[in-house]
């Protein structure tokens, strides 16, 4: 058991939700002595309380305290949970997901549709055609079937648009259960991508930038690992989690992530202590009720018109009554009157004309695989003027493949093409193309969820770069499995958005030592670093003439919509980096510059089939499509003519065809815009402005 001796008073740390407030408490060492694992679906009271106290325990004893097995020299080869123990794990705890809030009963979905302002107003029309019959009966006989017409309308409005409503549902909770969320985890000493919603307490998780945590996790192993707590805590900046930890504050401990939130940076190895409701997310979801739905414009506008309606019957009815009753004095004809004049302001085939109009809208977007939850929503995607998507996977397949390999001063094509500028790699020793493809396989952060079968055949646990890059160096290497094992990475800097690029070091044999330094990411990133270039057969200072060529190689694989990587090296001396050496990235004691600078390799994303005729229907329809992606200005504008996405001239077009300096070119000369990430931050909103009026 920990000692607790030392341990500070009980802390509280509070995180606010709208009005309500959770606390997590950290418990006395009496209490935290007995604290277990709390089995699913216990009834807590308000404002509930969370015993969060994982993160003061040691990992040796948070093994023990999980039943769990982990290797620290190898975390990758960690025997933790066994599969049957896993398994009864999860009938013990239940799945790892958040208990929906409560949804409406069925007749309730029906009240409200039949309660809205309009069936209102129809249903009290009704009514007041029966108070007329109930007045007069002989000279109001009409009033039964107006009556009766009024409140069927406002029933059969109230029909139309429930079936239509629990028709969404049934569609949508389908949907939701093809569409489950994935981790990977390590079970019986193997790595596997599972279900979420099947992770248990115990559980050995591997996260990496782009994940979404999906429990509540201790962190026993990392490189780089930054979380980012803002939905959480509120924290705007990245957050730098590891094993070490010295806070009390389990919400500021920086050994623990927590669900919900993301890996925006790095990778990292945890055990899962908290899932479903139990963790801190859970807690706050308990506490919140769910919000209500935002009424559509089209919702808007029809209870502004039925209020402005409503008013201006009502006046009509008190005015005409105070006529009636000046005329004749007669308070049956007065109220026969005023009731007669309220009805009449009523448009009775209105509610009945948009409800069905909507629901012929529904079933033809139902026929193009277009799922409509509420009826008024139709009305909301119809007034869409702007659509920005993103680039990968959505307008591309997501699916990398190396194209092009420019190294020692010569262009080189990696796959079938016709292009008469490349040569194709018929020798993987050329000088340059052996080092791109070296770095293309060992500096990598793939895992693979099997290893005994061939690699082209392999799930590759990675994104799509890496896994093209992987694929690429495996074709070409006579063993890869061996290749990782004979020059075994000692030290990683993981890729993020801030740096833009990956560093690793491996055990390389080579003239003055035995490490290795590889480099990969954004090309003008990488040149930055590098003094020296693989030119003309040998290694040579990094010139102007050289730094122009690569402008040129960039600029002509990023115009063929490609993804464009760079890769350097650094061979590290034996006399001050030896056996053994211990790297450190706080420390930094390794080489940030004066690396050689090996060559660019070009990946393509094919765009999806129908892409093309996607944006052309979007743009007959007054639509403006908007791409998003972190690729060169170039490759983005290339993808964006291959699926006519770019059909006119950029400023940068028209300059180049006039001769003139861009600085000259005029607003209305050019069509197509194309920005930089890095102007983004400096735009005005006259900026926008002008943006938004290009076609494209």
């Amino acid at each position: 058991m920990t000692d607790n001796s030392n341990l500070p008073p009980e802390h509280e740390a509070k995180v606010s939700d709208s009005s309500h407030q959770i606390r997590i408490k950290e418990p006395a060492p009496s209490e935290k002595q007995q604290n277990d694992l709390k089995p699913k679906n216990k009834q807590k009271s308000t404002p509930k309380q969370v015993v969060v106290d994982d993160h003061l325990l040691s990992i040796p004893q948070l093994c023990e305290k999980y039943n769990t097995s982990i290797s620290r020299e190898s975390i990758d080869k960690s025997e933790a949970l066994s599969n049957t123990r896993a398994v009864e794990l999860l009938q013990k705890y239940g799945k790892n997901i958040l208990t929906p809030p409560k949804t409406k009963t069925s007749f309730r979905i029906f009240l409200d549709c039949l309660l809205s302002l309009f069936n209102i107003m129809l249903i009290l029309a009704g009514v007041l055609q029966f108070v007329l019959l109930a007045i007069d009966f002989k000279n109001n006989k009409s009033s039964i079937y107006i009556g009766i017409i009024l409140i069927f309308v406002s029933f059969l409005n109230a029909t139309i648009e429930f079936v239509q409503i629990q028709s969404s549902r049934k569609i949508l909770q389908s949907f939701m259960n093809m569409i489950p969320q994935k981790c990977n985890v390590i079970r019986e000493g193997a790595l596997s991508e599972i279900e979420a919603s099947t992770l248990v307490p115990g559980d050995l998780v591997f996260m990496r930038l782009g994940d979404k945590v999906p429990a509540d996790i201790y962190i026993v192993q990392s490189s780089e690992l930054q979380v980012d707590n803002s939905s959480l805590t509120g924290e705007s900046e990245p957050q730098e989690r590891g094993p070490e930890n010295i806070q009390t504050n389990p919400l500021e401990a920086t050994n623990l992530v927590f669900n919900g939130t993301n890996c925006v940076s790095g990778k990292g190895y945890g055990i899962v202590i908290r899932t479903g409701d139990s963790t801190v997310l859970g807690q706050i979801a308990g506490l919140t009720s769910s919000a209500d739905d935002r009424p559509s414009p089209l919702s808007l506008e029809i209870n502004r018109f039925v209020k402005i309606i409503s008013t201006v019957a009502i006046l009509s009815a008190i005015i005409f009554f105070i006529v009636g009753q000046v005329i004749n004095n007669d308070i049956a004809f007065s109220i026969n009157f005023a009731i007669g004049m309220f009805a009449a302001w009523i448009p009775e085939g209105l509610p009945a004309t948009v409800t069905m109009l909507l629901t012929f809208a529904a079933k033809r977007l139902s026929k193009r695989n277009v799922l409509v939850k509420d009826l008024k929503g139709v009305d909301t995607l119809g007034a869409i003027t702007m659509l920005a998507t993103d680039k990968t996977g959505t307008l591309t397949k997501n699916q990398m493949t190396v194209t092009y390999v420019w190294t020692n001063g010569n262009l080189y094509s990696a796959s079938t093409t016709s292009d008469k500028n490349a040569e194709p790699i018929t020798d993987t020793s050329i000088f340059g193309v052996s080092d791109c493809i070296q770095a293309s396989a060992l500096c990598s952060s793939v895992k693979f969820d099997k290893t005994d079968i061939p690699v082209a055949k392999r799930n590759i646990i990675g994104d799509a770069t890496e896994a093209g890059l992987t694929r690429f160096a495996a074709t070409r290497l006579d063993d890869y499995d061996n290749y990782l094992v004979d020059h075994a990475k000692v030290f990683e800097v993981p890729f993020n958005s801030t740096n833009k690029w990956m560093l690793t070091i491996n055990k390389v044999q080579h003239e003055t030592g035995i490490h290795k330094l590889l480099i990969k990411g954004a090309p003008e990133r990488i040149l930055r670093l590098c003094s020296s270039i693989m030119y003309n057969n040998t290694v040579e200072p990094l010139s102007d003439a050289e730094k122009a060529k690569f402008t040129e190689s960039y600029e002509y694989m990023a115009s063929k919509g490609h993804r464009v990587i760079a890769v350097a090296k650094s061979d590290l001396p034996a006399d001050k980096y030896p056996e053994g050496y211990v790297f450190d990235k706080k420390q930094q004691n390794y080489p940030m510059g004066d690396y050689t600078f090996v060559g660019l390799v070009s990946l393509e994303d094919p765009p999806k089939h129908g892409v093309r005729e996607a944006v052309g229907r979007l743009r007959t329809a007054g639509i403006q499509v908007i791409m998003v992606t972190g690729d060169h200005p170039l490759t983005a504008e290339a993808i964006g003519r291959k699926i006519n996405l770019i059909l006119g001239e950029t400023k940068s077009e028209v300059a180049k065809r006039t001769g003139r300096p861009i600085e000259s070119i005029g607003e209305d000369e050019y069509d197509a815009v194309v920005i930089h990430g890095e102007e983004l931050a400096t735009m005005t909103d006259e900026d926008w402005d002008q943006i938004f009026h290009k076609p494209e």
